[in-house]
């Protein structure tokens, strides 16, 4: 019987590509079906891979760190009941060759039902490479031969690789023989670099770091130490925000807000009572059905206004891997409760990264809390291709004129950016008013929440 190989599948949302974070099994590992084989990171979450074959892992396809494109080889398992069964001829080959071919043999196979698409996954029309991101790998993963021809170690930052004046002996060993091709087109010497990784490697970004530090590249006097790639979330985030920066002539109004009525309010409610995001969030879904031009989008051209028949509600997330946007879908059927539940729940899965595809994505209007960052205002930008988001700052005790009289009040900051092109500073200002009535007075919207 014959080893088969498994393609790295779309995780979906059409996603072309992922970075490998961590082999979960080893080669000789017994698998089952849907057991996970790895941690993979997407633009938009971290995600287990399950394997969709029994047997024993034959090939592991790809390094930890490395950007893989969907319908690359990603892993080989010799079925149950086939041990010692070598790989089929071409088998692995086949495969990457699908992948700079326009995936071909990779969608038949799918049409075949050949399980090298994970059930409910689709295939997308990608044909990047994998690139590498320098990741420590551990040390007990290096390869013997590598650690009987790594030099002593030497005194210095471990992610800093450097090009030294003593000269290593004996054979060098390097990832690839595109390796020692990048270094003689630079002139330099590999048996003057010292890798970053532990395992002794020189790999392609301790070639191009040298370079840098060689050719003296500094700013101030400063020698370049480290140069760390953009993650893959960081990079999509960077894609997005400078369109929004680039397409969306956008305007920002704010307003102080005295939320003492809603402070005490919450505060009378105790323990379990909603997070004051999940009430900001309810006073904000009653602003949008009032002012629906707020909460639609705009097609990719810009000449249509696209407006839905509820709202998916995004609220943003601070977590380990950066900003995520965790969307509350028909946010306009829950009340506070229930929002406060599903905020946390959404903002729990973002910052796990167990948050799927779906929960970040497609969201028509969003909300920013970055008062509890200790944050007071900010300009936000529109989360693309939304037309506005609202800023919530600190709620800070201020004093604050009260009928002729100055007494401590606690007072928030909204500021709410929108697109010009879809409304004008006066819409924005009565939806910002309906909101800032909400917060003064929520009694007055207790039916309807």
């Amino acid at each position: 019987m014959a080893t088969r190989v498994f393609c790295l599948p779309d995780l979906g949302e059409g996603l072309t590509e992922a970075e490998l974070v961590h082999w979960i099994v080893a080669v000789g590992d017994e698998v089952t079906v849907d057991q996970p084989i790895a941690e993979v990171e997407t633009a938009k979450s971290i995600v287990e891979v399950p394997s969709p074959f029994a047997g024993t892992v034959a090939a592991l396809h790809g390094e930890e760190g490395q950007t893989l494109a969907v319908g690359a080889p990603f892993l080989e398992v010799v079925e149950a009941g086939a041990a010692g069964a070598v790989v089929e001829p071409g088998a692995t080959e086949a495969a990457s060759a699908s992948v700079e071919s326009g995936h071909e043999a990779y969608r038949v196979e799918e049409r075949a039902g050949s399980g090298n698409v994970l059930i409910g996954y689709g295939t997308a029309e990608h044909h990047t490479r994998g690139r590498t991101r320098r990741r420590a790998a551990p040390a007990a993963a290096a390869e013997p031969a590598a650690r009987a021809t790594t030099a002593p170690a030497v005194a210095m930052a471990p992610t800093a690789p450097t090009a030294s004046l003593d000269r290593r002996s004996g054979p060098v060993p390097v990832r690839s023989p595109i390796v020692r091709s990048l270094a003689r087109s630079r002139g330099i010497d590999l048996h003057t670099i010292h890798p970053a990784a532990p395992d002794g490697i020189i790999r392609r970004s301790d070639v191009l770091d040298a370079g840098r530090l060689v050719s003296g590249h500094s700013t101030d006097d400063l020698e370049i130490v480290r140069r760390e790639p953009l993650g893959m979330l960081r990079r999509t985030v960077a894609a997005k925000l400078s369109r929004s920066r680039s397409e969306i002539p956008e305007a920002t109004v704010w307003v102080d807000v005295d939320a003492t009525t809603l402070w005490q309010l919450r505060q009378a409610m105790g323990d379990g009572a909603p997070s004051l995001t999940a009430f900001v969030a309810k006073y904000v879904l009653l602003a949008l059905a009032e002012h629906p031009v707020l909460c639609g989008r705009l097609s990719d051209d810009g000449t249509e206004l696209i407006q839905y028949d509820g709202v998916n509600l995004g609220v943003a997330a601070d977590t380990p891997r950066g900003l995520l946007v965790p969307v509350l879908r028909h946010a306009e059927r829950q009340s506070i409760a229930e929002l406060d539940a599903h905020i946390r729940r959404l903002a729990d899965s973002a910052r796990s990264g167990t948050a799927t595809p779906a929960e970040l994505t497609g969201s028509t209007f969003t909300l920013n809390n970055y008062g509890s960052l200790g944050v007071d205002g900010s300009a936000a930008i529109i989360n693309h291709p939304e037309v506005a988001i609202l800023g919530v700052g600190r709620i800070l005790e201020r004093p604050w004129v009260v009928d002729g009289a100055i007494v401590p009040r606690r007072i928030v900051q909204l500021s709410l950016v929108f697109d010009h092109r879809v409304c004008d500073g006066g819409y924005a200002a009565r939806f910002l008013g309906s909101i800032v009535r909400a917060i003064e007075n929520p009694i007055t919207l207790y039916d309807r929440i």
